[in-house]
């Protein structure tokens, strides 16, 4: 199982890096245009998955920040951003590259956002989510790439084992 979940950790630092990669080409104004996504343009989108991260390791470790709002901006320019983003990455990574076999199938507590109220579960289970939720709004930040006219990259998972970095899981 631990195989699997440093697979996931290592294919968001590439996919995320793809997807900043891609960004970088834009202007500020259009990184923060409403284009209709959730969280209305893709910076805030990006903001949002980097909270989503923060949340999640600071009830998984007990460590680090751990915003109040899913729509907090934590940077509002995407040079910022970019560097909180490989910061947690690289923590998500080594995190995992961390634990041993049985941790997994462990029990961790914490208590949520937005409803707040205490849940207890195994650790294997929140990590699916964990690496769900990411995919799942890269997928949202890779459609305003396109939106804002900018060439959206690849980020099929098929595609990472094809590289260096992911060809050991493939």
């Amino acid at each position: 199982m631990k195989q699997q979940f440093q697979m996931l950790a290592a294919y968001n630092l590439w996919a995320n890096a793809r997807i900043y990669d891609a960004a970088e080409t834009l202007d500020p104004d259009a990184l923060d245009r409403d284009i209709g996504l959730y969280f209305k343009s893709l910076l805030r989108t990006l903001n949002h998955i980097l909270v989503g991260d923060l949340i999640w390791m600071k009830r998984f470790t007990g460590e680090g920040a751990s915003p109040g709002a899913l729509d907090t901006v934590l940077h509002s320019a995407l040079p910022a951003l970019r560097i909180a983003r490989e910061d947690e990455d690289k923590r998500i990574v080594e995190w995992i590259d961390g634990l041993d076999e049985a941790a997994f199938s462990g029990r961790f507590t914490y208590v949520t956002v937005t409803d707040v109220r205490t849940v207890s579960q195994r650790l294997a289970p929140a990590l699916v989510h964990f690496f769900n939720h990411q995919t799942h709004h890269r997928g949202q930040a890779h459609a305003a790439l396109s939106i804002l006219g900018v060439e959206a990259p690849s980020l099929d998972l098929i595609y990472f084992h094809r590289t260096k970095d992911g060809a050991r899981f493939a």
